[in-house]
């Protein structure tokens, strides 16, 4: 673990031991509302066994009020946002994912490793080890759409890697919260493999995030011959 993850995952703990409740997670952000949709680019985890093994794990051990625990099929790390379905055309759309392909060849698969619990205010994640091969991803994202549009949408700066394992669904007590993970963060870390980015387009419904994927763009470490 690099001395930027360690240093994150330690001040995160200690601020989450003088928490004293929750924050809702699922508060309307600007422009969502049931009925839209967002594109955006993530990485899913709809075949690890070994990610799916420790969050069923950990899962047991949270039931617990105010969590509310994403499933399996809805694990993911976002990576960078483009904007709501019906603001960007299908031009733009097609565009940024033949720039993102392009770009994306070149880069090796991501392995990774996810663990251990690390909580904040709005939800519990897992660590996300190490950051420097997402966010090489990211900026190659980043520069995917730059190439089509003026402006990135999103700030570059201020991305910290993490999987969401349960969101904060109300502002309930902590201190039982804590009392659990304090008991869980010794769990091994699971190894994932990552062959492709996935740009979705994403909907909140009852408390979880769902999506229908828009595209993929491998991740091969194969230089593209097209130009």
């Amino acid at each position: 673990m690099s001395s930027q993850e360690l240093t994150s995952l330690h001040q995160r703990w200690t601020a989450y031991q003088a928490l004293p409740r929750l924050t809702d997670h699922w508060y309307w952000r600007p422009g969502w509302r049931t009925d839209r949709q967002f594109y955006t680019w993530h990485l899913t985890f709809e075949h690890q066994p070994e990610l799916h093994r420790l969050v069923t794990d950990l899962h047991q051990h949270l039931v617990l009020p105010g969590l509310d625990l994403v499933p399996l099929n809805g694990l993911h790390l976002t990576m960078q946002g483009i904007g709501f379905t019906d603001e960007v055309t299908d031009a733009d759309v097609h565009a940024i994912v033949a720039e993102a392909r392009r770009r994306c060849a070149v880069l090796p698969p991501l392995e990774l490793t996810l663990g251990p619990v690390d909580p904040d205010a709005e939800g519990i994640g897992l660590l996300v080890q190490p950051w420097d091969r997402v966010e090489r991803l990211r900026v190659t994202l980043r520069a995917a759409i730059g190439a089509v549009w003026p402006a990135v949408p999103e700030s570059a700066d201020g991305f910290r890697p993490h999987v969401t394992i349960a969101y904060s669904g109300s502002p309930a007590p902590t201190e039982p919260i804590r009392s659990q993970l304090a008991n869980l963060r010794d769990r091994p870390p699971a190894r994932v493999t990552l062959n492709e980015v996935s740009l979705i387009a994403l909907r909140r419904d009852d408390h979880t995030y769902r999506w229908t994927t828009v595209a993929t763009a491998p991740l091969s470490g194969i230089e593209s011959t097209s130009r």
